[in-house]
């Protein structure tokens, strides 16, 4: 397993954690929103217009409604990216990582406008008469590269088991378990029988679902975001400043308090921004696919809203939650993730002005730096390290305090435990203290700190509860149809039971070898898909002027 894992994130340093991959996905954005002219700015007004139904056609096949598919749609984006994954961006990237998450928001607005408008265009009805439709029907109908095509199907159908559902309900079990005590297995069992009631009735039930769910967790995050923001609301201004001040730099006063450079800022904001929206990736296309509407422009235009719903308000809202509340440059009792523990030689602490440079430098990978990791055993007395001044205990960009190691879930270890290259290498022992935060779990903390008190916490495990499902239910979608695609509706039944079958094991079982081959599956989707946009983008402006002369006339001179 471990050897698999390895070998996924090998495959993935040439993917989407390469260094070229978040230009190349903001650079395809920037091609379409020049070569289009800003229609992210200019049909903003006309989107809204044809979501609530102004220009709809009683002829228009399809299966569910605009404003269905958009639900749907935002369903499979606004789910764990938005509450967690904003909170790691900082954590990783510092307040810059907004910005960035900013820009991508923008510019994939356009992006997915373009995807949106494509596979709608090509889609086809299937043998049970609903629509299907995505990125690998226009690669295969009017690119003729089917080899592509399926490539995407198939990382369509990874990234459904690793995007949308084993992580989505891994981290609503581990928060049930951690708020309400409630046994993971419980929540998966009782939101793997919901899960099959939903998706066992194809994209109607789906849509109806979800567009009820959708402005529901809307509203609650929307309210509790606000709590903590109008709370702390002399600090919305500095949070603003930190946003821009640190965007194309990097400072040492960014990234938790021992800094990120603009390097973590902008791959994280990017990645992260992608993560969030999806833009670009080509799985909302699929979603979009399923609406009435005349003309495939009409539910482009309506794609352009995801972006900006999904990143540009409810990311900035968390964002703002957690650089207002001041939790993410302060220290927290937590249980110690091996992840993010690491012993390094000698003494540093984070007050010093010459050990927080250092540790700055030897955080942001920097050749030059003097910390190098600790090898070596480690006395253990009464569950404190006697480190004598020769050891330094880092987790989470953080010097780490009162560390104890413990062992049983409670009782203080006393012996040796062997470090290698930073790493503590004995498995049953567990290490806690105060350190930062990151994740959801940094969000937690952030909502605890508003109106509502501690009750705020609450609202972050209800919300992704209600996130993470939607999310778990648009994607079963997505792997639906390019099983459709691949195999035809004879397939649709066997991927369903398999799909709810792993959202009830990820809910007690270890996911990171999912995660990790999730990853490479979204750069195998983005990639094609983002290919097949240049390759029609004569036909995508051709197709825009088309939907104007036709219909957007009569919309401008209003």
């Amino acid at each position: 397993m471990e050897v698999l894992n390895n070998f996924l994130l090998w495959i993935d340093g040439f993917l989407g954690s390469a260094s070229y991959f978040p230009f190349l996905l903001l650079g395809v954005g920037l091609f379409f929103t020049l070569y289009l002219g800003f229609p992210q700015v200019r049909y903003f007004r006309h989107a809204w217009r044809v979501l609530a139904g102004k220009f709809d056609k009683k002829d228009s096949q399809g299966d569910t409604s605009h404003f269905q598919a958009l639900s749907t749609a935002l369903s499979g984006t606004v789910g764990t990216g938005n509450i967690g994954g904003v909170a790691l961006a900082i954590f990783l990237g510092g307040p810059a990582a907004i910005f960035w998450m900013w820009v991508t928001a923008f510019l994939g607005m356009t992006t997915k406008f373009v995807e949106v408008t494509l596979s709608h265009k090509y889609r086809v009805k299937t043998e049970d008469g609903s629509m299907a439709g995505g990125p690998m029907y226009y690669m295969d109908r009017r690119l003729n590269m089917k080899w592509l095509a399926v490539i995407f199907a198939i990382a369509t159908i990874i990234s459904s088991f690793g995007t949308g559902n084993m992580p989505q309900i891994n981290n609503i079990a581990q928060s049930m378990e951690q708020t309400f005590s409630i046994e993971p297995v419980w929540t998966g069992a009782i939101l793997s029988i919901l899960l099959a009631m939903v998706i066992i009735g194809g994209i109607k039930r789906i849509a109806a679902v979800t567009s009820k769910i959708v402005p529901i967790m809307g509203v609650v995050y929307v309210i509790g975001s606000l709590s903590v923001i109008f709370f702390n609301i002399d600090n919305i201004g500095s949070s603003f400043s930190s946003i821009f001040t640190n965007a194309f730099t990097g400072s040492a006063a960014a990234g938790g308090f021992l800094g990120a450079s603009f390097a973590y800022a902008f791959n994280r904001g990017v990645n992260r921004g992608l993560f969030s929206n999806e833009a670009g990736q080509g799985s909302a296309p699929i979603a979009h696919a399923s609406a009435k509407a005349k003309d495939p422009v009409a539910e482009g235009l309506v794609s352009i809203l995801e972006p900006f719903l999904d990143t540009i308000l409810i990311c900035t809202l968390t964002g703002l939650v957690i650089l207002s509340s001041g939790v993410w440059t302060e220290k927290f009792e937590n249980n110690f993730a091996r992840s993010d523990l690491d012993f390094v030689v000698g003494e540093y602490n984070d007050v010093d002005k010459e050990d927080r440079k250092e540790l700055y430098r030897y955080l942001n990978d920097y050749d030059d730096t003097e910390i190098k990791r600790y090898s070596g055993a480690l006395n253990v007395v009464d569950g404190k390290a006697q480190t004598n001044g020769e050891i330094t205990i880092l987790h989470a960009r953080s010097v780490a305090e009162d560390v104890r190691f413990i062992i049983a879930g409670e009782d203080a270890y006393n012996g040796q435990v062997k470090i290698e290259n930073g790493n503590l290498i004995k498995e049953d022992i567990e290490v806690v203290g105060k350190s930062l935060v990151h994740s959801a779990a940094l969000t937690s903390l952030a909502f605890a700190n508003g109106y509502f008190g501690d009750y705020g916490q609450y609202i972050i495990p209800i919300t992704l509860l209600m996130f993470a499902f939607s999310t778990a239910i648009a994607w079963s979608y997505y792997g639906d149809r390019a099983v459709v695609y691949l195999v035809g509706q004879k397939g649709v039944m066997p991927y369903r039971i398999l799909y709810v079958s792993g959202f009830f094991w990820a809910s007690f079982a270890d996911t990171t070898l999912v995660w990790t081959a999730s990853a490479v599956a979204i750069v195998l989707m983005t990639l094609p898909n983002l290919l097949g946009m240049i390759l029609l983008h004569k036909e995508m402006k051709s197709t825009v002027k088309s939907y104007w002369k036709d219909f957007g006339d009569a919309d401008k001179k209003k």
